[in-house]
């Protein structure tokens, strides 16, 4: 892998597997994405990784609509690097999942490497009051869903949004597979390197948040890709913060953020994403590691810069 002299960190801000009920930090409006995107920029967070809720009843969104008033605030407002998720919601049509980032044409978006069950239902076991309706069921649903990621899906992603309109992308592989599945397509001629090849650890479904599979992970990487890749790792739940440190120490980036991990430690609920980036800038900092700013990300990936998104 390329060992950076400085650490990227990327926060993803709220996602489509936590719901409102489960913390009030979650950002859901326009106006929460903003304030929260912002002062995670301000705590040392270079890329933002961003979903859409819809502002009624905090369920995802793929409406381009919905997305607006954030993405134009985050990219005017900030200098962060904006990353558009393509993966949306298990719940959610290709087409739809494919909306946002066709619409704004960010510098990263994300891409998710391969197919899996991706199993959440288990947050529904712990009691508590649901402020919406569509809440329970969409987290039980889970456990019969198939998060469908096929190689049709994920080559026209990559003419769509990198070939066509220069875009690049957080490769998002849940499982040793989809690091094989990354290199087909380059070796079809469809991604360039250097590769941010973004490992996720403990989604019920993919590898487990075991950190032998971390190194796993790296050494196959490091045969496939050589050094024209970038790691990033996080681990959901309470492994984020183990996976952050163990990936900075063999020389990757980090991802935290709301939509991975609502806790700041033990039983404490995060009161937004900021205290989440504050904490992993932190363990950084005591390794030795310097924070990459926005701009020194984009040299890192090689990516088309700021001006470029369409908001």
């Amino acid at each position: 892998m390329k060992r950076a002299k400085k650490t990227i960190i990327s926060c993803a801000l709220t996602g489509s597997v936590h719901t409102p009920s489960m913390s009030p930090g979650l950002p859901v409006t326009a106006e929460e994405m903003v304030e929260q995107g912002t002062a995670a920029v301000e705590a040392g967070a270079a890329i933002l990784h961003l979903h859409a809720r819809d502002p009624q009843d905090g369920r995802p969104s793929p409406d381009p609509e919905v997305y607006r008033p954030f993405v134009s605030a985050l990219a005017h407002g900030t200098d962060a690097v904006i990353n558009i998720t393509t993966g949306g919601a298990i719940t959610m049509t290709v087409e739809q999942r494919l909306a946002a980032a066709l619409e704004f044409e960010p510098e990263v978006a994300s891409l998710n490497m391969g197919s899996i069950n991706f199993n959440f239902a288990a947050a529904a076991a712990r009691d508590r009051e649901w402020l919406h309706e569509w809440e329970k069921p969409y987290v039980l649903g889970s456990r019969g869903s198939i998060f469908a990621n096929s190689f049709t899906q994920i080559e026209t992603t990559l003419q769509l949004l990198g070939k066509e309109r220069g875009t690049r992308f957080e490769f998002e592989c849940y499982d040793v597979g989809h690091l094989y599945n990354l290199a087909h397509v380059v070796d079809l001629g469809l991604a360039e390197p250097p590769f941010f090849v973004q490992t996720i650890f403990g989604i019920l479904g993919g590898i487990g948040a075991d950190l032998d599979n971390l190194t796993h992970m790296v050494s196959i990487a490091d045969k496939l890709f050589g050094e024209d890749y970038y790691l990033s790792a996080f681990g959901a739940g309470r492994a984020q913060m183990t996976f952050a440190t163990a990936s900075a120490l063999m020389g990757g980036n980090v991802r935290v953020g709301l939509e991975d991990n609502l806790y700041l430690g033990r039983g404490e609920l995060a009161k937004n994403n900021a205290e989440q980036v504050a904490k992993v800038a932190r363990l950084l900092g005591e390794l030795g590691h310097d924070i990459a700013t926005p701009d020194e990300a984009r040299a890192m990936l090689a990516l088309k810069g700021r001006d470029s998104v369409k908001v």
